[in-house]
Formats: C-alpha cells, structure tokens, sequence
C-alpha cells in the first residue's frame, strides 16, 4: 500500500514537496523502497527545535505554503497521507524547501467516511471521539492547523475547544491577527465548519506581505 501510494503522488508532473520514490523491491519477508536523499535536510520537529522551539510567522508561513500544496497534491492524486506531523516534513535549512515523507500510514482517497483512525494520536481531530468517522480533506485541514500551531506557539494545542484555542492565541505576544484566525478556522471543531482545504492557500494571512523572515 505504502509503494502504491507513493507512486500515485508522485504519478503527474513533478511535484518537489512530495519526497520522490526512485526504486522499489518487494522480497518474501520485507520489502525495500529507494528514495531521494534531500541535502541538507532535518524533520520539521528537529528545525524547530534547533530554531529556538518555535517560528516567526514570516518562516512559518513559507513552510505552511509549501506543506498545504503537497497535501492538496496528494488529495488531487487520490492519496489521503493521514499522518502529517512535523516528524514527516523534512525542511532544506538552507533554502526552506519542504517535503512529505512517510506514506505508511497512508490510503486512497474516498468520498465517504473513514472508521479507523490511523495515524499519530495527538493530530486525531475531534470527530473521531465525538462521531466516530472522518473525512480526508477536513482531517488533512486539522493536522495542518495543529502544525501551523505547534510551529507558532512551540508546544501542541491543549484544547479541541475553539473558543478556548481562540483566546490562548490572542493572548500570546507577536501573533498577527491574520495567523490567529488561520489557526482558529483550521481547528475548528466542527469539520462542516473548518477551513476548506482548497480555499487555505487564499486566506488572508498568506496575503499579509510585512511579516518579518528573522
């Protein structure tokens, strides 16, 4: 499943965010997957911890950009990821270019609701617990919020309550009102309500041009 589903996201014209699969063999007891080695790259989780534990908005936002084009690619291709963290988002230290990785927990995209949740437990959105079935694309919108979240504030969201989530963004220091609103409408609780993952790369925050990059 893993190999089929990288090979449907990297099955179009090149895509640079989506970690490319050069080869692959498939033996009795294991298989092996050959992919490209991006120089110099660390996962999102270590470049934040090297960057002081959390972002400016002006580095946020170029990592976010490039983070939402490759799961929107995905989608478009037929591949839910279903687990985007910041441990599978490898960044280029010197030029900020991004790219998804880990496709294991991956499957294809479907218009009716997935049962089982698969993926790392802290990015599960809401409706899991609440309803017990989600969707691809409003999922995808939840854990890219939660990073945009954990890249801003240093830490995860303690709360799946978006007034609460609201008022803790507004009460940290140095956050644009353009950001807080990015990350309350990703973290929406009620998935009907969250930010569309086709209409993220329009929101006002990517509109904002004085954001400071150091």
């Amino acid at each position: 499943m893993e190999v089929g589903l990288m090979l449907m996201a990297i099955d179009g014209p090149s895509f640079p965010q989506i970690i490319e699969l050069l080869d692959w063999e498939d033996d009795k007891d294991h298989y092996v997957m050959v992919m490209e080695r991006p120089v110099p790259c660390v996962d999102l989780f270590t470049f934040l911890h090297d960057y002081g534990g959390s972002l400016d908005e002006g580095t946020a936002r170029k990592i976010m950009r490039q983070v939402i084009n490759a799961a929107k690619t995905c989608c478009a291709r037929g591949v839910f990821h279903r687990d985007i963290k910041l441990e599978n988002v490898l960044v280029n230290q010197d030029t900020l270019e991004v790219k998804l990785i880990d496709f294991g927990c991956g499957a294809l995209m479907k218009r009716s609701a997935f049962k089982v949740f698969c993926g790392t437990k802290e990015y599960c959105p809401p409706e899991v617990s609440m309803k017990g079935r989600y969707h691809a694309k409003p999922t995808t919108v939840w854990t890219l919020g939660f990073i945009l979240y954990e890249m801003l504030c240093g830490e995860c969201p303690s709360s799946h309550d978006r007034h609460m989530i609201a008022v803790d963004l507004w009460s940290r220091p140095g956050l644009s009102k353009e950001c807080c609103q990015m990350i309350s409408d990703c973290l929406q609780p009620d998935p009907q309500k969250r930010l569309r993952l086709d209409k993220m790369h329009l929101h006002e925050w990517f509109k904002v041009r004085s954001l400071k990059t150091s």
